[in-house]
């Protein structure tokens, strides 16, 4: 939804390949075939991923550098605001832990 979602729009639009990283796969697979029925783009794919889980962040990095030949952009737009304060199965406060640390730990897997 918002930004994250226009920004997905825009690149399918380009015809370029996107990923919709997401936390919720119904949520995720609407936003998949709206942006593909509205860009006629079929390289839109969804995969699954909470930045605020760091053993989720691995895994969709390990994916997506296995399953990828090649990575031109990240846009990192995950965050939460307003929650209540929460500790993740980590031992993470779950703010920090979404908004900050996932990002962060996402792009430098992701660099290599």
């Amino acid at each position: 939804a918002g930004i994250g979602k226009c920004v997905a729009m825009e690149l399918a639009r380009r015809n370029a390949r996107t990923i919709l990283a997401c936390r919720s796969r119904e949520r995720g697979q609407a936003a998949v075939q709206e942006i593909r029925a509205a860009t006629g783009n079929p390289a839109v794919l969804l995969r699954l991923l909470d930045t605020g889980s760091l053993a989720s962040v691995r895994a969709f990095a390990a994916a997506v550098l296995r399953e990828e030949p090649r990575l031109d952009v990240l846009v990192n737009n995950a965050g939460v605001t307003g929650l209540p304060f929460a500790i993740t199965s980590e031992g993470l406060e779950q703010t920090f832990a979404t908004n900050y640390l996932g990002p962060f730990l996402l792009t430098n897997l992701l660099l290599g």
